[in-house]
């Protein structure tokens, strides 16, 4: 597994988070659905409330004082947005709702524009469905056809089987940069070199990938990288694409409206330059400006030494889990972020995440928007434990002692 020395204080960490606090059942929180949404850290929180009580007016060509001051906060969070994954230039960052709606506006505005008849795109089978059902409607509108790069039996992507889907009629990847499902870390690097070879464009969705770290969208030279703010300390109803300027600009828009036009009349409407050209409407402002505190917040602690922690809780948890009989962990790859999904033998996980909530233990179980993965496995979903920065040892013994009750409570 993963070599890893945590160098985290994270007892001042989990000071920051006022709702790790609370109880649950009587008994003290233990939060392990962070892949799911984390949790927000007051600096964070007394952003959002400073921004509503004392800069807040719709942005862009207001000529006020309000309106030019969250002008410049919203423009400074695309900025810092922009040096978190390392974006050549501040332009190619566009806020979005999330990491599905930054999908959906690639499908649309380069999909359905260069994608057509007989065409080809490649997924992955640890994909999201939101990393799926967009490309399946644009197959289904076009007549173009999807393939499926499949997985071994330790959750890892079968690279040999990706590179011989490779054929003139590709036109587009998608992949996860880390598997919500199971937390294999994908080579995407080097799948993102063998598609630009061939002059094929590639997304990331970065979703789980950009919580746990550090993120070069020049290094992996990806042509679009998307995730959510939720996921990484940020407010709901926030997301980020990245793109590459030169493809923003052969892109169509995805929405039409304000903000998004440079001159609009009856006979013909002139779009706007990127990034705004993709940001029709009025934005989310508030949690734009949250996303840039939560990025600021996250970068001080340092992504590396948030990696380091993390695993370090994978590692000890993977152990521990291991050694309880009649519990099967699910995706054993040797590369993984902070993800442990299992199976606690003839218990349903929905009854596990139940048991291990009256012991104050949060869990996410389902299918977890990945049903390919649950196919492949032959269950029809998992109990998954998913870890942040803020999380202790003591935690991970929790859940453990979680698991032995649910398997005393049907063993009964």
């Amino acid at each position: 597994m993963n070599k890893a020395v945590s160098t985290l204080d994270v007892a001042a960490i989990r000071a920051d988070f006022p709702i790790l606090g609370i109880q649950v059942a009587g008994k003290p929180l233990v939060y392990l659905d962070n892949a799911a949404s984390s949790q927000m850290p007051q600096p964070v929180i007394d952003r959002l409330v400073h921004y509503q009580q004392a800069q807040h007016a719709n942005i862009h060509r207001g000529v006020h004082y309000l309106s030019e001051t969250a002008t410049a906060e919203f423009e400074a969070a695309r900025g810092k947005l922009a040096r978190f994954v390392n974006a050549g230039e501040e332009r190619e960052v566009i806020f979005t709702s999330g990491t599905t709606d930054a999908i959906n506006l690639v499908m649309h505005g380069y999909g359905r524009k260069f994608i057509g008849a007989g065409d080809e795109i490649i997924l992955t089978t640890l994909e999201h469905h939101s990393n799926i059902v967009p490309w399946q409607m644009l197959a289904e509108e076009k007549g173009a056809k999807i393939r499926v790069v499949p997985i071994d039996d330790a959750g890892n992507l079968q690279v040999d089987e990706y590179e011989k889907l490779f054929n003139e009629h590709t036109k587009f990847v998608g992949l996860s940069h880390v598997s919500n499902a199971l937390g294999t870390i994908n080579p995407v690097k080097a799948m993102i070199a063998f598609a630009h070879a061939r002059g094929v464009p590639v997304l990331l969705d970065g979703a789980q990938a950009a919580p746990h770290l550090a993120i070069d969208v020049q290094d992996l030279d990806c042509d679009f990288y998307a995730f959510s703010g939720h996921k990484l300390c940020g407010p709901t109803g926030i997301g980020m694409l990245y793109g590459k300027a030169a493809q923003l600009e052969r892109m169509q828009p995805f929405k039409g409206g304000g903000d998004m036009i440079l001159s609009v009349s009856f006979e013909k409407t002139t779009y706007n330059t990127i990034p705004h050209k993709f940001e029709a409407g009025t934005p989310p402002i508030a949690a734009a400006i949250g996303l840039g505190a939560a990025i600021d917040y996250l970068s001080n602690i340092g992504m590396d030494a948030i990696a380091a922690h993390e695993l370090e809780l994978l590692d000890y948890a993977t152990t521990q889990v291991n050694t309880l009989d009649g519990v099967r962990i699910l995706g054993t790859s040797e590369h993984k972020a902070a993800v442990l999904s299992f199976i606690v033998a003839g218990v349903h996980p929905h009854d596990v995440g139940t048991l291990l909530n009256q012991d104050g233990v949060a869990v996410r179980t389902g299918h977890h928007c990945a049903q390919p993965v649950m196919q492949r496995f032959k269950v029809p979903a998992t109990s998954r434990a998913s870890f942040a920065f803020y999380n202790t040892m003591a935690e991970v013994d929790a859940l453990v002692e979680g698991i032995r009750n649910v398997q005393k409570v049907f063993a009964s």
